[in-house]
């Protein structure tokens, strides 16, 4: 079958480490244009905009758009208009109206949008959700901490209004935990702490429910340094699980059954191929609905200024 041609819309850290090397190891798409202000790929066509993008080169048949979420609508909206099918980086949208919107906007045009949430394709998660789903889990605690500074640097959207500031990390544990629990889970309550010269949150403490009364709790914070912490240890009436190292390693009891390589970003596109062959849509919007929660019943917490 004939390759999908491509084009990246922001060109940024993430777009750069993982969706360039994913692209080029997938026999099913070619990477024909870049769109970014800031960036370009050598031996890529490249464009400023993607209006321009658009306009310039209509053989282009699918969007991957890694810009920030505040400015995603408009961009994905014009490329669905223009027939192109869409692939949106997490979160796919700033709001849950606006990708509901794309959504049935897709729909009428007729193509495929996917809302991707990469931590759902790391290894060990897969055979966690298979495990989980036979037993009763009891309790859940989720620690995902890392140093903003590593991984977002100089990068001011995130703090603004939109962006979800600690959220951008922790939807990635929220997208596994509402990949692999058996049962539909609820926010009770939630602490947001806010440096007083930000708009978005540098770290939060969410409880939620499930519809056993399952605790589960989970902690997010961007101040870590040193090693970085992305785990998940669940307690079922069968015994232990966890999901570790962002949910490449896991443990049942105290076997590690699992510890996989990198297999997020290929496993997106995989994903984006099937889809686009099969003329379907995927968007779940269940983890931005999570962290849509917390901004309306969370507790918002002033804290020192936060410069990196």
């Amino acid at each position: 079958m004939k390759s999908v041609s491509v084009a990246i819309v922001g060109f940024g850290k993430i777009a750069q480490d993982q969706h360039v090397s994913a692209l080029n190891d997938n026999a099913a798409f070619t990477l024909d244009a870049v769109a970014s202000r800031n960036a370009s790929l050598e031996g890529v066509a490249h464009f400023r905009d993607i209006q321009t993008l658009l306009d310039e080169r209509p053989d282009i048949q699918a969007i991957s758009l890694c810009a920030p979420p505040q400015v995603r609508y408009r961009q994905a909206r014009a490329a669905i208009a223009a027939g192109k099918h869409v692939m949106l980086e997490k979160p796919p949208g700033a709001t849950l109206s606006e990708v509901e919107d794309l959504r049935a906007q897709a729909e009428r045009a007729g193509v495929t949008l996917f809302a991707t949430w990469h931590s759902r394709c790391a290894a060990g998660v897969a055979q966690a959700r298979e495990w989980l789903s036979a037993r009763r889990v009891t309790s859940v605690n989720v620690q995902w901490k890392e140093d903003v500074r590593r991984w977002h640097p100089g990068q001011e959207w995130i703090w603004e209004a939109g962006g979800l500031g600690v959220f951008d990390p922790g939807i990635n544990a929220l997208s596994i935990i509402t990949a692999i629990l058996p049962e539909p889970f609820f926010l009770t309550q939630g602490e947001l702490e806010v440096p007083v010269n930000r708009q978005g949150p540098i770290a939060a403490t969410l409880a939620f429910r499930d519809v056993h009364d399952a605790d589960i709790r989970a902690e997010f914070d961007w101040r870590q340094t040193g090693s970085q912490t992305w785990d998940i240890h669940i307690e079922t009436d069968a015994g232990p699980l966890s999901l570790t190292q962002g949910g490449s390693r896991l443990t049942i009891g105290d076997e590690v059954v699992l510890e996989g390589g990198d297999a997020e970003y290929p496993g997106l596109y995989a994903r984006f191929a099937e889809l686009i062959a099969n003329g379907e849509s995927d968007v779940d919007v269940t983890p931005l609905r999570h962290v849509a929660d917390a901004f309306l019943l969370g507790q918002r917490v002033s804290v020192e200024a936060f410069n990196e």
